[in-house]
């Protein structure tokens, strides 16, 4: 008797948390799925040609030990279709031991280096320089913030001068991947990435929320940053800046075609520890922020900090999604017989993954990416989508932790090459 008590006491327990996730993941799910639908159809805008010429950038490449990529990168810049007085290049080498700061300067970029054995990482080497750019004769309108690896589409500035002209204030760049083709794990990366580009920052900045600094790729103006500061410096600088845009009454805006192409890990391992990186730093920004925005939201019925303050559970719903799947699988293998498992519900449950699953072929298409190899490659994206389980797991309890790990580059581009890949 008492282990039938213990049994159904444990199915109650078992039956209550499933439904508890469910209704949990189906209220977010549907709230995301509202959201992707403005993304839909694009919104035709004014072209950049038609805005004058009025905004000069100084562009900041943050570099540590990117001598193989730099110079590509560098190059890339110095071709755009954008006056060549409008914009500076200056490359933080920072905390080097190889020849970055050599090939910077070979390649005409205006170079500084920086050693500093405690802070380390990116958002301290922009810290730094931004103190720098206080300091000089020459002064700009706004600043690009752009990584060593990335290569720009040649319209990239005149994109950004026209957003700039049409009132916005900081601006994310269309983040798009240098090697979609390399592995399976560079392609479920890129996949991933136009994904987001299309569902979650487009519609984000038609609605009038606030989009997601990608950590490259995007500009603000000298406004915002003399009245900010930057103080950005966790191992997601993008997002901790974010965040405080949201809760000082701004909005990132979204350029969808100003192009930046970057460089996705090619294995498996590499992708994993950067992964990593970025829960922890995610984590690390719900504890600080997600209290300060949802209440910012509700007192001033300012949707973007409400929006913001659930993007920041990112890994608590993956995590949650996790905990789903496992209660699920336990209470089919404690209390159903196989034949349930086969079942019309059964059937259905696994209909519906493989439509939410691969309904994004249909978004990778619509942004022009979809090619034979790249379909291959959402044959394994339940397997990359999974990985995020444990990996938001280990980032949440490490998030308190804030030693940088470096992902290496390797894949030296011309544009040509990536624009004619593409």
């Amino acid at each position: 008797m008492n282990t039938i008590n213990s049994l159904s006491t444990l199915k109650f327990i078992i039956g209550a948390v499933n439904v508890v996730f469910q209704v949990l993941l189906l209220l977010i799910l549907v709230y995301y799925g509202f959201i992707s639908l403005f993304g839909l159809v694009r919104r035709k805008e004014p072209s950049a040609f038609s805005f004058p010429i009025k905004n000069k950038f100084a562009v900041l490449i943050s570099a540590h030990n990117e001598e193989l990529v730099i110079g590509k990168s560098i190059e890339c810049l110095k071709s755009v279709n954008y006056p060549s007085h409008m914009y500076d290049i200056y490359v933080i080498a920072d905390n080097c031991d190889d020849a970055t700061a050599e090939v910077a300067r070979k390649h005409g970029a205006i170079v500084y280096e920086r050693f500093d054995d405690k802070r380390k990482g990116k958002g301290f080497a922009l810290k730094w320089m931004f103190e720098k750019l206080a300091e000089m004769d020459e002064k700009y309108d706004a600043v690009c913030i752009l990584d060593a690896d990335n290569l720009v589409s040649s319209n990239f500035f005149l994109e950004m001068n026209k957003q700039l002209q049409m009132g916005h204030s900081v601006i994310q760049g269309y983040l798009d991947s240098k090697n979609p083709y390399d592995t399976w794990v560079s392609g479920n990366y890129s996949i991933s990435y136009w994904i987001s580009n299309r569902l979650f920052q487009l519609p984000r900045y038609y609605l009038g929320l606030s989009c997601a600094l990608g950590g490259t790729g995007f500009v603000m103006t000298m406004d915002v940053l003399n009245e900010l500061g930057w103080d950005a410096t966790c191992l997601t600088e993008d997002l901790e800046f974010s965040m405080k845009l949201v809760l000082n009454g701004k909005r990132v805006a979204w350029a969808h075609d100003a192009k930046v192409y970057d460089e996705k890990p090619l294995k498996l391992l590499q992708s994993l520890r950067q992964r990593k990186r970025w829960m922890q730093g995610h984590s690390d920004c719900a504890t600080r922020f997600f209290k300060k925005l949802l209440i910012k939201g509700i007192k001033d019925k300012d949707m973007a900090a409400i929006d913001s303050a659930l993007y920041l559970l990112q890994p608590f719903i993956i995590v949650a999604n996790g905990i789903f799947m496992a209660v699920s699988a336990l209470n089919i293998l404690l209390f159903s017989n196989l034949d349930k498992i086969f079942s019309v519900k059964g059937i259905l449950a696994i209909i519906l993954t493989l439509i939410f699953t691969y309904i994004s072929i249909i978004f990778v298409f619509i942004e022009g990416k979809l090619t034979s190899k790249i379909a291959k490659y959402f044959l394994t994206l339940p397997i990359y989508s999974i990985t995020w389980i444990p990996i938001a797991l280990l980032g949440m309890i490490d998030k308190d932790k804030k030693e940088w790990v470096h992902t290496l580059h390797t894949r030296s581009l011309d544009i040509a090459d990536v624009e004619k890949a593409k």
